[in-house]
């Protein structure tokens, strides 16, 4: 296994900064006053300088090592000034969703110990003092955007900064002396898994864990200092940690903004040469090109149709590593002018490739961006591997897998085909629950993932299912849900959201939820006007189309798998209503369970609806 180049991110991040102080760091908006945000560029010098001012003020309020300190912030530049300030502290960063309501606030503060929280803004500070009773271990909350209160509990994220200058002035040489006896396997992260079923598991990873991760991605040779990254996933979680890491280590110029409202706004202004993403995200933007093709009708819908047609034949090319010739490098340029050129703009006309990861990516969503020229590299990992565990490469992707391990880690299955891992980004344990974390990781170190796979040529990895949500049917059939909801939901763009259902039960049904905007167009094209969503939910025509969907995708399907009924849900599913989770998956136990009265009339008369 490869020896670490840096002992901790500390050192890593203090190795950048000396070594390009003065290129750019963080692309950021800053709002003085208007609502509309005013990008401004901060270089490494200055991210240090703020950096230290705030591990010093948490060091000036008694912050000892290896203490938590807990993010509630959006993903924003003062997110990474507050984990680089926590870690050079000594510290280590507690994270929690902007979305988390204030009980589940409440449980990951108490139940990681944290002494300290950064909060973004008024709206997290009100969720706060609604269970501050509940919060006894809380000393200060550093507010980013807001005032301090009379109690003394809320301090402005400046005061802290200035509290924190102050004492590395009254204390010269304290700063580096805690800064270098942070070690590697000194705990460095605390992220809270986002089950779908009982309370979350706070995941421990150490400084060598998100050194590896920055080290491997720089291995990869796929991002230089000349590209340009743009960071709006949630920093809560460990795709978007990874990416914070590899942009440290790297050096490469990041814009940050969460703002997911206006990112198609944003990517036209940064103009990045490389993104994450969700699945989600790919799914919105392919459902949003298609309806607007349909509903442009005409020469337009036989130009874009013509034009995907010569795209998906330069992608089986490219995918042999070749290149058109020709009269097909004739219409490829052609069809580039008048389509494709059209949808890279929406993405600011620099994209080299996309990386997405937090969920499976449909093949049918990554061919359609190919086939526009625009590549989804699709990744793989956990949590408690530290995310980046597999990758495909610019130069080695094949759609339908997450490619090749990511240096220094390995991988073998189990005999039912789980996937277990082992290598320096392996967490270092569950916090507090020893009997999970011997549950996860064995005797040998090896990390028993939950997900069921297999390596195809080139020794890329397929992830085929999850284990624990696998479906078997009372037939003795196991299905693999995940699969066919993301078929079905490539196959329209009326649908947003899917969950196939069957467990112990006779056979498989589902339930789709609708894309709002996409559904109204398409009807509108047909002369219909439908106000509400609910409307959309009952309207015949509407139900015919799902149901010829359901149908198409089942002559695909093996007879065990297929969808013998369907229902189109009430409302979209949302991390407002507790359907989804941050990364936009489908948290399948809570919708089950919220809907049984709807799967349980799919099987009414039969005797798997007797014990169900």
């Amino acid at each position: 296994m490869a020896s670490a180049s840096f002992k901790s991110v500390v050192e890593m991040f203090h190795h950048r900064i000396r070594s390009t102080p003065d290129t750019e760091a963080i692309h950021y908006r800053r709002f003085d006053g208007g609502r509309e945000g005013v990008w401004h560029v901060i270089n490494w010098k200055e991210v240090g300088t703020r950096a230290r001012a705030i591990a010093c003020g948490l060091r000036a309020l008694g912050l000892g090592a290896e203490q938590r300190v807990s993010i509630l912030c959006s993903t924003r530049m003062e997110w990474i000034l507050a984990d680089m300030g926590i870690l050079c502290a000594g510290g280590a960063t507690t994270t929690i969703y902007p979305s988390n309501t204030a009980e589940e606030c409440s449980y990951i503060l108490n139940d990681s110990g944290s002494r300290f929280l950064f909060a973004e803004n008024q709206k997290q500070v009100d969720k706060l003092y609604s269970v501050r009773d509940e919060l006894p271990n809380i000393e200060a909350v550093f507010v980013i955007d807001g005032k301090a209160r009379d109690d003394g509990w809320v301090i402005p994220l400046v005061e802290l900064e200035k509290r924190g200058h102050a004492w590395d002035i009254a204390n010269p040489g304290a700063y580096d002396a805690v800064a270098d006896a942070v070690g590697p396997d000194h705990l460095a992260t605390l992220i809270y898994t986002s089950g779908t079923t009982g309370k979350p598991k706070g995941v421990m990873l150490t400084h060598d864990n998100w050194v590896y991760e920055g080290e491997a991605i720089d291995a990869l040779g796929m991002i230089t200092p000349a590209d340009k990254q743009f960071l709006f996933l949630p920093l809560a979680h460990s795709f978007a940690k990874v990416l914070e890491l590899a942009f440290i280590r790297i050096g490469v110029p990041t814009a940050v903004d969460g703002d997911i409202d206006n990112l198609v706004e944003n990517l036209g202004v940064v103009k990045p040469t490389f993104m994450g993403a969700v699945p989600r995200i790919f799914e919105k933007v392919y459902n949003k090109v298609v309806s607007n093709a349909r509903e442009n009708g005409g020469a337009k819908l036989k130009i874009f149709t013509w034009a995907m047609g010569v795209g998906k034949q330069v992608s089986v090319l490219r995918q042999k590593k070749q290149e058109p010739t020709g009269l097909l490098s004739l219409k490829l340029s052609v069809a580039d002018k008048l389509v494709f050129s059209k949808l890279k703009d929406r993405f600011g006309g620099r994209i080299r490739f996309f990386i997405s990861g937090g969920a499976p990516l449909s093949r049918e969503i990554a061919e359609f961006f190919h086939a526009a020229d625009l590549l989804v590299l699709e990744g793989y990992g956990l949590t408690e591997s530290s995310a980046g565990t597999f990758m495909n490469r610019v130069d080695d992707y094949r759609f339908g897998t997450v490619g090749a391990p990511v240096p220094h880690t390995q991988v073998k299955f189990a005999e039912d085909g789980e996937i277990l891992i082992k290598g320096r980004g392996v967490m270092r344990g569950y916090y507090n629950l020893p009997a999970d974390t011997a549950e996860a990781l064995d005797a040998d170190g090896w990390l028993h993932t939950g997900d069921i796979g297999e390596l195809r040529e080139g020794g890329l990895l397929a992830i085929t299912d999850r284990k624990k949500d696998l479906i078997k049917t009372s037939g003795g059939k196991y299905v693999a849900p995940q699969s066919i909801e993301n078929k079905l939901k490539a196959r329209s763009p009326l649908i947003s959201q899917v969950l196939v259902h069957g467990d112990n039960r006779n056979y498989c049904t589902v339930l789709i939820s609708l894309t709002e905007d996409n559904t109204k167009s398409w009807l509108a094209q047909q002369g219909i006007m439908v106000g509400t969503y609910a409307e959309l939910t009952t309207h015949p025509k509407v139900v015919e189309e799902i149901g010829r969907v359901v149908d198409e995708l089942n002559r695909e399907l093996a007879s065990y798998e297929s969808l013998k009924k369907f229902a189109i849900l009430p409302k979209d599913l949302s991390m407002e209503d507790g359907d989804l989770t941050p990364k936009m998956s489908v948290k399948r136990k809570v919708v089950e369970k919220k809907y049984k009265a709807v799967l349980d009339k799919f099987y009414e008369g039969t005797v798997a609806s007797l014990s169900g």
